[in-house]
């Protein structure tokens, strides 16, 4: 039945994974089951029989389908279903569509789409990496023309060294997060997170990287070559030579002058009656064809840049090739919020507001990974008034997902522990104008805030981009690129990082790949404005993270008790924790291995509820002072509860400094006294003294 059935076998550094194609759905343009450990990815690509109208791009689709039943859970939703994709699986998407788009023919207009399907998950095999190797099997196979293969791996860093595909124990103690993507000859994706790597470190684990891809590339290609279909032919959406060349001599000048100016407002008020003009002179000439007239305004605006650039080393704003735009960095511009950081590059701006909440506050996750929960969250808004649009806000997209996701990369290895700084972190980034390199002033700004609300990271961070424009053999870097220069370049390459090294890359390429050398020379140019950023902007904005948290933050506290003691400090129901709760004024967390943080607004009410909370845990310390509550009177003296569950007795000649004829003339039921511990004998019963407490008090007063 299953005649075309076919299984490839070969190894990914080291470990064992097969290709199956030829069993499942048929209807597919190409399609795989990847077998990857035990990780089990099934792999659909499809392709439109014809061009989409009326569109001036390649109109690819990648989704990474997280399924529960991949890992044994039924979905937490009221629905008992998946929804919307999760955003790791959004990141997942965008980690292979980034290095899968440049290879596809740009004048291609049938729509593509990839589904990536996660039927298994092995803890020690990537999910992620097979669905990218999946992605390309398919496509090699299919008859999508597509100019791979690729390959890709992860890459760790376990004490010092560089370890291939990491399995799920030496993950958890990496300093980085590497995952790159290639072709036979070419890096053609970078994403990385990294607990400040240097950047020759960092370069030696692409290079090893890409070594292995080199590998599995070939592999992909010899069995295109056994069993891959014939590409098939599309309508092509070049462009038309002589209308470009008529274009171009008409307003080759005209756009020359609408380009040369650093301020984007007046570039596009320049550029629009030109655009006017063009379509005056040649509609007639070419009726019906509008929408290659717009292309051919854009390649003519993109011919310009990048000859400015190659032939002239000339800039659209003028800077030299690596001048960074004239930045500016403040702090506490917001008031009430718990800290607010505001960094500005050119036209590039960027508010981000910290706020602080009890560890509780961290966000449930519900998806295919070991990770579930986070502290730490950054979130980023690109609105439409930021490039001076009127589109209506309809949440985050993808893009807005994956620049959120880039920052808290970048800032994650700097955040204190929980131990250090006992709070959950929401960072939000508005981004107010955009002309470039958002998301690296992101980064700026939620050092900035971070620093502002208190929060002592260990190390500032700043982010900057590298752009390339190349011609055959001949390239170029120019650090901190804007808006055209990522429009008509051929890469954004962003790092973030500090002065030790970095946290968190992006790349983004439009074309078939990087070289090493490329990629060193990326590194070295974003080391140098990296540093400049810190020393000469942001550390002059706020030198070091605030003494204390501000006064609208909740206040924290934490400590750590025997989990054998975990139920007494709940109490039956529950009653302990929320009288406790109560009485101080404070909420109060207690997870599974001991740990109880304690918040609240009053410094001095989360003291006296981690006071109570030792005294249920430990046993009374004689000659130890305690703030009680009284709970029953009689007439040899008074009964002191110092922590639920826990009383003593004051005796009537302990009550006052003075000689006492009855209980009810110094104390009431209800009443809060200082008490100290004179006695606990062989029975576990507590003598207390109201009359030592006070006598402490005076003389502490005198002193």
């Amino acid at each position: 039945m299953f005649e075309n059935f076919r299984v490839f076998e070969t190894e990914l550094a080291g470990k064992k994974i097969t290709f199956e194609t030829g069993k499942w759905c048929a209807l597919s343009n190409g399609s795989c089951v990847v077998r990857y450990g035990e990780t089990t990815v099934m792999v659909n690509v499809t392709a439109s029989q014809k061009p989409r109208e009326g569109i001036d791009f390649f109109p690819l689709s990648v989704d990474f389908e997280e399924k529960l039943y991949a890992v044994g859970k039924i979905p937490g939703s009221f629905m008992k279903r998946e929804g919307r994709p999760t955003t790791k699986a959004i990141l997942s998407s965008r980690v292979v569509d980034r290095p899968i788009r440049p290879l596809f023919p740009k004048d291609m207009r049938n729509d593509v789409a990839v589904v990536m399907t996660v039927l298994s998950v092995d803890p020690d095999c990537s999910p992620e990496v097979a669905g990218m190797l999946g992605t390309s099997f398919a496509l090699s196979i299919s008859d999508i023309p597509w100019n791979g293969p690729i390959a890709g791996v992860q890459t760790g860093l376990v004490d010092g060294e560089i370890i291939l595909c990491p399995n799920e124990e030496q993950r958890a103690k990496s300093d980085l997060q590497l995952t790159v993507a290639g072709t036979m000859e070419k890096v053609v994706m970078i994403e990385a997170g990294a607990n400040q790597v240097k950047e020759d470190v960092m370069l030696e684990a692409i290079r090893r990287s890409h070594e292995e891809i080199k590998k599995m590339a070939a592999f992909i290609q010899g069995v295109q070559n056994e069993i891959g279909k014939e590409k098939f032919t599309f309508e092509s959406q070049k462009l038309d030579p002589e209308m470009f060349e008529a274009v171009k001599s008409f307003a080759i000048d005209k756009i020359k002058y609408a380009l040369d100016t650093d301020d984007k407002v007046e570039r596009e008020a320049r550029l629009a009656p030109i655009v006017e003009e063009i379509h005056s002179q040649f509609d007639e000439q070419y009726p019906e064809q509008e929408a290659k007239l717009d292309e051919c305004i854009y390649q003519l605006q993109k011919f310009v840049v990048r000859r400015w650039l190659l032939d002239e080393g000339k800039r659209v704003d003028g800077r030299g090739i690596d001048d960074i735009r004239p930045l500016a960095a403040e702090v506490a511009v917001v008031p009430r919020v718990h800290g607010s950081g505001l960094f500005t590059r050119g036209q590039t701006q960027v508010l981000t507001i910290t706020t602080l909440g009890p560890v509780s506050d961290a966000q449930i996750l519900d998806g295919i990974d070991g990770e579930e929960s986070k502290r730490y969250m950054h979130q980023y808004n690109f609105p439409s008034y930021s490039v001076g649009e009127t589109k209506p806000s309809r949440g985050p997209g993808r893009r807005e997902i994956g620049h959120g996701a880039l920052a808290e990369r970048a800032l994650e290895p700097v955040i204190p522990s929980v131990e250090e700084f006992p709070y959950a972190y929401r960072l939000v980034s508005e981004v107010l104008s955009s002309n470039g390199s958002t998301s690296q002033g992101s980064i700026c700004a939620s050092t900035l805030s971070l620093m502002d609300a208190g929060v002592p990271i260990k190390a500032p961070v700043a982010g900057i981009s590298c752009g390339l424009i190349t011609e055959g053999e001949r390239w170029m870097t120019m650090v901190d690129i804007q808006g055209l220069e990522d429009f008509y370049g051929d890469m954004d390459f962003k790092v973030g990082g500090t002065h030790n090294g970095i946290t968190a890359i992006q790349m983004d390429l439009k074309i078939d790949g990087l070289t090493m050398d490329i990629i060193a020379e990326a590194f070295e140019k974003t080391r140098k404005a990296r540093l400049y950023i810190l020393d000469e902007i942001m550390l002059k904005a706020i030198p070091a993270s605030r003494e204390d948290v501000s006064k609208y933050a909740p206040k924290m506290d934490s400590l750590t008790i025997p989990v054998d003691k975990i139920r007494e400090v709940i109490g039956s129901g529950g009653k302990v924790i929320q009288k406790i709760c109560a009485e101080c004024d404070v909420k109060i967390d207690i997870e599974e291995d001991g740990k109880v943080f304690v918040s609240g607004v009053e410094r001095e009410n989360i003291n006296r509820a981690v006071s109570v909370i030792r005294t249920i845990v430990d046993d009374p310390e004689v000659g130890a002072f305690y703030k009680g509550r009284v709970t029953k009177l009689m007439a040899f003296g008074a009964f002191v509860e110092i922590a639920p569950g826990k009383e003593g007795l004051v005796h009537i000649s302990k009550l006052d400094t003075k000689r006492v004829e009855k209980v009810e003339d110094v104390v009431n039921v209800g009443d809060e006294v200082l008490v100290k511990v004179t006695e606990i004998d062989n029975q576990g019963r507590i003598n207390l003294s109201r009359r030592d407490a006070l006598i402490a008090m005076e003389n502490k007063k005198n002193d």
